[in-house]
């Protein structure tokens, strides 16, 4: 799978799981630490304009949904499956040929083509729906690919900070390749949602 689709379909698979959120739910915790699902929304959102301006490159200097905000909801807004799928819309039409090749710093990465922080949102967008999904009961399983792909990435350039991603945990020994990803990322899949 080609770099761009495998990232369009992990933006599909974060868009299912936000179009099944219901109205009472926004304000649930999630499973990323200390964030409600419309904070994880708020900071998917944020990426998307932050991607947009890498893109482009305008100067964005919000930081209200970058990684470690306390508060990435206001963002999101009232409507933030709207919102994300603006700011989604927005994005990858700034995404050309051209600006996949413009250089970027990213924290803990260092200076790479833009190209290369679009694997590290396929890897943020698996873990971001899993957080959701997982949280309010939904089967979340991404395609294979898009977990090998993540996988990679990961074991690559992983930023294991406060903010970024948690320490490696041990899965069961039976685990699937998408939990063993989740655990390596920080993320207890095996384990039942906290109440």
């Amino acid at each position: 799978m080609e770099t761009m689709e495998s990232y369009r379909h992990a933006q599909d698979g974060l868009d299912a799981v936000l179009a099944a959120v219901r109205p009472d739910q926004w304000d649930k915790p999630s499973m990323c630490s200390e964030w409600s699902v419309r904070d994880v929304a708020g900071h998917v959102i944020w990426g998307q304009h932050q991607m947009r301006a890498w893109a482009t490159g305008e100067d964005y200097r919000e930081s209200a949904g970058a990684p470690g905000a306390p508060h990435p909801a206001v963002l999101a807004g009232e409507d933030p499956l709207r919102t994300w799928r603006a700011a989604r819309e927005e994005s990858v039409a700034a995404l050309t040929p051209d600006a996949l090749t413009r250089i970027t710093s990213i924290t803990g990465i260092g200076e790479v083509p833009l190209a290369a922080i679009v694997t590290l949102l396929i890897t943020d967008h698996l873990a971001h729906t899993w957080d959701i999904g997982y949280a309010l009961g939904m089967d979340v399983r991404p395609a294979p690919q898009l977990v090998d792909l993540a996988f990679e990435w990961a074991r690559a350039h992983v930023v294991r900070r406060p903010g970024f991603f948690g320490p490696e945990l041990t899965p069961p020994a039976d685990a699937d390749e998408h939990t063993r990803l989740l655990a390596f990322l920080g993320r207890a899949a095996w384990q039942p949602v906290p109440a």
